[in-house]
């Protein structure tokens, strides 16, 4: 059997793999240092946007709430806000209005294609007067 030193890790590397960073995640000290057999997990703290991307990997939803997508249609870069039926719910990463997307026309976007959505936004905005 595993130490629990092991299986934390082993649920810290799952997350991080999911998408999901728990930073308070450790075994718990109390039950850690005492003569439990079966020491308890602390998953921690964390922010609303972490327990809701949490929650979409536990429902296995793809991609996940949170994470960032293309509209292969369009080609336009979103962050995944949600799930409904048969679409998904993006909003731009450039700004604007929210919209949804057949879940088949949508795909997991590349770190360059979300840099370059938001070096778009940013270019937009330094042209205003």
């Amino acid at each position: 059997m595993r130490s629990t030193e092991e299986v934390v890790e082993s649920l810290r590397q799952a997350l991080v793999g999911a998408g999901v960073v728990l930073p308070s995640l450790c075994v718990d000290p109390v039950t850690g240092a005492s003569d439990e057999p079966f020491a308890l997990v602390d998953l921690g703290r964390c922010n609303v946007r972490v327990a809701e991307r949490l929650a979409s990997v536990v429902r296995g939803e793809r991609p996940a709430v949170g994470t960032h997508a293309v509209d292969v249609r369009d080609g336009r870069v979103g962050e995944v806000r949600g799930h409904a039926g048969g679409s998904v719910r993006l909003r731009p990463v450039a700004g604007g209005r929210e919209w949804d997307c057949p879940r088949a026309s949508v795909a997991a976007a590349k770190p360059e294609e979300v840099l370059k959505a938001r070096l778009h936004r940013t270019n937009r905005e330094s042209t205003r007067p």
